[in-house]
Parts: structure tokens; C-alpha cells; sequence
């Protein structure tokens, strides 16, 4: 007697209905994941992610709102730094003090272009923080993420 060589056996069906659910599981944790849970926003964590979501996303009177008034000299003679590229920013470390506090971000790059896009690249960036009166205020942010309103820009 001969056998059917072309028909896949029971294994090979098996294998293939595993692999179909987890694709879909993978597809249905990626498109219900959604946005960081927001952090704090008392906490100079939380002014920060505020600053960060306003910068990104354009909006410099609500980043503005989050800044120590005239505290960042490096404004003289710029304008602000809009990203341009696909950019992400995540927490590393807070050292709160009684009137100041650091916030420690990863800054990541991906440029975004061309048939192979290009490589992404980070840096370790700090924010600086003061406390008035009862909040925290941006009083020295990182290059990439600066936003200078009504400054007047040098010659």
C-alpha cells in the first residue's frame, strides 16, 4: 500500500494553529499597550515627563509652563530645539534634595528615512530641578529637549 506523500500530517497542523495565536497574541498586546502611565505631577519625575510630552509634542506655551522663569541662560541667542526625529525619553534615576532636585533621562534618536532607515543612537541626559514654593520647576534642561520661548535670537 502506498501512502499520501503531499498531505501534512496532524504535527504540522498543530505547529502552524500555535504559531497563528501567538502572532495574534503579539499583535493584541502591541495595539493595547498605550501610553506611559503618567507619572506624579508634583514630583520633579512628573514635571519632567509633563515638559518632555509638550516639547514632543510641539507645544511650547504648555512646556513653557513647566520652566523656572529666565533660569536657563543657554536661551540667550536661541531658538528652541524642535525634535525632528523619531525620539523617545525614558526616566533613569530622581535625586530629590530639599530645594533641588536631578532627574536623569535616556534620550533615544531613530532617524527616520531611506529604504533602511538609519541606526539609533541615545544619551544620558539630566534635567535640573528647583523648588518655588510649592512646586517643581525646570530650571536647566538638556540641549535636545530645550524650548526657549520669547527669547530674541542673536545675530
Amino acid at each position: 500500500m502506498a501512502k499520501d506523500v503531499g498531505r501534512p500530517g496532524k504535527p504540522l497542523l498543530v505547529l502552524l494553529c500555535v504559531i497563528a495565536a501567538l502572532v495574534l497574541v503579539s499583535v493584541v498586546v502591541v495595539l493595547t499597550r498605550g501610553a506611559p502611565k503618567p507619572l506624579d505631577a508634583s514630583t520633579p519625575a512628573g514635571v519632567v515627563q509633563g515638559y518632555v510630552t509638550a516639547v514632543i509634542g510641539g507645544d511650547e506655551a504648555a512646556a513653557a509652563r513647566f520652566l523656572e522663569p529666565g533660569a536657563d541662560s543657554r536661551c540667550k541667542g536661541f531658538e528652541s530645539v524642535t525634535p525632528e526625529r523619531n525620539i523617545r525619553v525614558a526616566l533613569i534615576s530622581t535625586t530629590q534634595r530639599e530645594t533641588t532636585a536631578d532627574v536623569a533621562v535616556s534620550i533615544s534618536y531613530t532617524n527616520v528615512g531611506g529604504p533602511f532607515s538609519g541606526p539609533e543612537y541615545a544619551s544620558e541626559e539630566s534635567f535640573g530641578l528647583s523648588r518655588i514654593g510649592d512646586r517643581w520647576l525646570i530650571s536647566n534642561a538638556p540641549w535636545p529637549l530645550l524650548t526657549c520661548q520669547d527669547t530674541e535670537v542673536g545675530p
